[in-house]
């Protein structure tokens, strides 16, 4: 028999269902990923940490979990929300069911709910924070929980996410250069589309010192994806500035590219609900072409549109742009190397138009060699 479960959310409008996953209690903030395949990477991306997220289509589990698949050495959502799990998963490469995974990995979830009225909801009100239980079923005492819990405006969670201690991911084939990576939340696909591409990756911990850095060698600096509010990350935007006025190439993306702005002066802000998904418009201006890209971030950088700015690193602008309302996607640097990206070029699960961002990495390490 199935066991009851309920979600609410913070401005108090709620939603019964049934439990999924684990049973428990759980609360983080709930957003909403417009993917209709992925759901296993989505789990496992380190972004997700501290989040509740609302899968947008109707149908998921049905292609199973794998031990191929995952971004991280765990799943990292606060919670699961869905509307209609699979019965049983129907993919020749599936080891055991979504249910029995989350289940596994203590991660609470809820099924059978109004996914749409509570995306669109979402869609209005912006994100917020929210409970899933299916061991304390009353409303008004959820609520109260949730209303207690942490807002994501002002969390520092990088360190919570980041590898205890530096690994290295070898190039495939010849190595042609050595990247030190901040792991800020970093996902497994990011070091090996480098060493597709003869990159030896250092993966060091976000707290890495800039000495640190220069002690493995490496050609250029990659900064990572990861969760959390970047104006927290005063640590690691002076640890990039360091690393700017030394010289040193860059790339970032996701969270990166925001601690990459705020080195260049930007400031950053919260989005209404935020991107997420694997079908996101972003154009890129330098070449005016549009990409389908994949998506997780709540915070972007300010920045203007319209002209270059003027920082201690010389002229920088927006090289990307979100199709669907404008936020800053990208940045590049004309008087420094570095650029970054606001999306997720690996393309774990897909899709695949920004993997020219890796080979364009590669062109600022031949132009520096």
């Amino acid at each position: 028999m199935s066991q009851s479960a309920i979600l609410v959310l913070e401005d108090g409008r709620s939603f019964t269902g049934e439990s999924y996953g684990a049973a428990g209690e759980t609360f983080g903030e709930a957003v909403f990923s417009t993917g209709m395949t992925g759901y296993q990477e989505t789990l496992t991306d380190p972004s997700y940490h501290r989040q509740v997220v609302v899968q947008t289509a109707p149908h998921i589990g049905n292609t199973g979990v794998n031990d191929e698949d995952p971004e991280s050495r765990r799943i990292w959502v606060a919670g699961y929300v869905v509307r209609d799990p699979a019965r049983r998963p129907s993919s020749w490469r599936s080891q055991r069911t979504l249910d029995d995974e989350l289940a596994a990995q203590g991660i609470v979830g809820i099924s059978g709910i109004d996914t749409r009225a509570l995306t669109r909801h979402l869609r209005e009100r912006g994100a917020m924070r929210c409970g899933v239980s299916s061991v304390d079923t009353d409303r008004d005492s959820l609520l109260a929980k949730v209303l207690a819990s942490p807002r994501m405006a002002g969390a520092d969670l990088s360190a919570e996410v980041t590898a205890p201690e530096a690994y290295r991911v070898d190039a495939i084939g010849e190595r042609r250069f050595t990247v030190a990576s901040l792991d800020f939340g970093i996902k497994t696909m990011t070091p090996h589309r480098m060493a597709e591409r003869g990159i030896t990756s250092h993966v060091l911990p976000s707290t890495s010192s800039v000495e640190e850095i220069v002690a493995t060698g490496a050609d250029a600096v990659f900064l990572a994806n990861g969760p959390g509010d970047p104006s927290t990350a005063d640590t690691a935007v002076e640890t990039v500035r360091e690393l700017l006025r030394r010289d040193l190439p860059i790339f970032g993306i996701c969270f990166g590219n925001q601690v990459l702005g705020r080195a260049f002066g930007f400031g950053t802000y919260k989005l209404g609900y935020g991107h997420r998904g694997i079908n996101q418009p972003v154009q890129d201006r330098l070449t005016g072409k549009v990409e389908i890209t994949a998506h997780n971030h709540g915070f972007a950088v300010d920045a203007p549109l319209d002209r270059a700015s003027d920082t201690e690193f010389g002229a920088v602008e927006v090289s990307h742009v979100c199709l669907n309302d404008n936020v800053v996607e990208g940045l590049r640097a004309l008087d420094a190397r570095a650029f970054s990206v606001q999306y997720h070029p690996e393309a774990a699960a897909g899709p695949h138009d920004a993997a020219y961002l890796f080979d364009r990495f590669v062109e600022l390490l031949e132009g520096t060699k």
